[in-house]
């Protein structure tokens, strides 16, 4: 049961410093061939010296402030640390920190506009320069750097400044009072970047940094060898500051192949220690796990999947060339009962029960965790009658008896893309059997994962650019505060040619009204209304179908029965406890 009391003026900042933790407690538990050898019995040590994991999708870039896809962050938090991160129970774990900021200890300002870290001393990078409170401050000046175009920037734009009150203690300040005063340099937008590698590359030239294929960071491990699309190597940081931390001398992370022969790696093979993001078939993955060899780890977070309805329109383009332009938009998704009939074509619960069984939930929220920000105001129906009367209203008809809509001489015709995944496929497929039943044709497009979630401002395939009608992806918040993941959702937001595009608002949505309630939760303090104003939030999403929810998906990974000390949170990458992962 959560209670939430009314406080004076002067109470109301202390309590929304609990608000996250509050609201965190009461909310529910979160084309290559992979080729992985097998180490020699002849050389057991070898291989307990070795951590092998297997990520379908392959890491292409190691700086996590320039990454796009969770294959990016995963792999560069092996390496990087944040300040801090919280745990699967709200609860936030020092990295870089001596301690967590709090009222009592004077870390937090008492009327919200600032918030003061102090370090661990004698950390050092892996190249053996210290660590000092100048590498945080750098680190907010590269990532609020517009010339930069850092995909984490939606974290930093409450800060006002970063300033080294001494070599161990950073102080931030905000241009408002900011109830999310932990979402700045925590968790796994949170990591810090060394000065002294980065100074050169602090601007348009932050995408030829050497450090981002090899990067210099104070985590467990130091990568030795990348390349990208294919294969990490990391060995044990020998300036890492835990004694007798991390327990392995080498870790093999290697990239590509799919879900299914990830799944089959650790749980039936036996040939890898860890196999992420277990997209497979529920069938499939029961099977796999009677093998022996290994277990499924399954917890629900804030990640689901979802189709995003592009704004705009992708068939035109500007003079420079630019598509899905602000200039152009959507010949028929600007009509809200076009987007609605799309929603009531959808059968979520088909999609759950065939595809994701104990692995997912039918959902109608874009927001779904923590439990207490899960709106109550929504639900979602499949009705293809409905989705047909919808789009007759908005006078789209078959007039020449082809089988597909059309209006004013043009048919309705999506085109519909995602990335590479038999889930996936079989999901767009049932979609697919649906839309093309109320007259609407579909062309379905799957991209490599590898190109569809890189952060590459020259290749046109990727979530970004969304040159295509509707796409379909996984993302969620990566903090118990949901404000930086709705801002995605603001005008500000929309990646575009001038940005790199390096934000994430992919479907274009701009919506003033929207706006509005997003910079009236981002200073208000008393957590009750701001769980209102973020509950807004969603509604107004979902009423305008922005976005489309389908599946809450779980965390499900393959871990192998030698491997312990794996603790996955929601909050955070699944790497990010790695210092603590051992043989049994």
């Amino acid at each position: 049961m959560c209670i939430f009391n009314k406080f004076s003026r002067g109470q109301i900042f202390a309590q929304s410093l609990l608000g996250i933790l509050l609201l965190t407690a009461c909310s529910s538990p979160n084309s290559q061939s992979s080729t992985t050898s097998t180490p020699s019995a002849s050389n057991p040590t070898a291989a307990s010296n070795t951590l092998k994991l297997l990520y379908w999708q392959a890491p292409t870039i190691l700086n996590p402030h320039l990454a796009q896809g969770s294959k990016d962050f995963e792999a560069s938090r092996i390496t990087y640390e944040p300040l801090a991160s919280f745990d699967k129970d709200g609860k936030l774990v020092p990295f870089l920190a001596a301690e967590i900021p709090s009222l009592e200890n004077g870390g937090v300002a008492k009327d919200g506009k600032s918030v003061t870290w102090k370090l661990k001393k004698e950390v050092k990078w892996s190249d053996g320069k210290p660590f000092t409170a100048a590498d945080v401050v750098f680190t907010y000046q590269f990532v609020s750097n517009s010339a930069v175009g850092a995909t984490t920037a939606a974290n930093y734009q409450a800060v006002k400044s970063v300033e080294a009150v001494d070599d161990y203690t950073v102080k931030i300040n905000f241009q408002e009072p900011n109830p999310a005063w932990s979402l700045p340099f925590v968790g796994s937008n949170g990591s810090i970047i060394p000065r002294h590698i980065f100074e050169k590359y602090n601007g348009s030239n932050a995408r030829e940094a050497p450090a981002n294929l090899l990067p210099v960071a104070t985590g467990p491990y130091k990568v030795v060898e990348f390349k990208p699309g294919d294969i990490v190597i990391y060995e044990a940081n020998s300036f890492f500051r835990e004694a007798n931390k991390p327990f392995f001398k080498r870790v093999e992370l290697k990239g590509g192949g799919d879900a299914a022969s990830a799944a089959r790696a650790v749980l039936q093979t036996g040939d890898v220690d860890f196999a992420w993001n277990l997209q497979v078939e529920a069938p499939i993955l029961k099977q796999l796990e009677a093998a022996g060899k290994g277990r499924l780890d399954i917890s629900f977070g804030s990640f689901l999947e979802r189709i995003a309805i592009n704004q705009t329109d992708p068939n035109k383009q500007t003079k420079d060339g630019e598509r899905s332009s602000i200039e152009f938009p959507h010949p028929f998704f600007k009509d809200l009962k076009v987007r609605q009939a799309f929603n009531y074509a959808i059968d979520r619960d088909t999609i759950n029960q065939q595809l994701y069984g104990k692995t997912g939930r039918a959902v109608t929220n874009i927001l779904v965790a923590p439990d207490i920000y899960n709106s109550p105001n929504t639900k979602y129906e499949f009705d293809l009658k409905k989705a047909a009367t919808l789009l007759d209203e908005a006078g789209w008809k078959d007039t020449n008896g082809n089988g597909i809509r059309d209006k004013n001489g043009a048919e309705l015709k999506v085109l519909f893309q995602t990335s590479v995944n038999p889930v996936r496929q079989k999901t767009q497929e049932i979609i697919k059997q649906s839309l093309t039943s109320i007259g609407v044709g579909v062309e379905l497009k799957s991209i490599d994962s590898s190109i569809f979630f890189s952060s590459d401002p020259a290749n046109p395939d990727t979530l970004a650019h969304f040159n295509a009608d509707l796409q379909m992806f996984s993302g969620g918040n990566s903090n118990p505060d949901p404000g930086s993941y709705l801002k995605a959702w603001t005008c500000n937001e929309i990646p575009q040619k001038k940005n790199n595009w390096s934000k994430p608002n992919s479907s274009r949505y701009c919506n003033p009204e929207y706006d509005k309630l997003w910079q009236q939760s981002n200073t208000e303090l008393d957590p009750q209304k701001r769980r209102q104003l973020i509950i807004q939030m969603n509604d107004l999403l979902i009423k305008e179908q922005a976005v489309i929810p389908l599946i809450s998906r779980a965390n499900v990974n393959g871990v192998s029965n030698r491997i312990t000390g794996i603790d996955v949170t929601p909050w955070d990458d699944r790497t990010w406890n790695i210092k603590d992962w051992r043989l049994k």
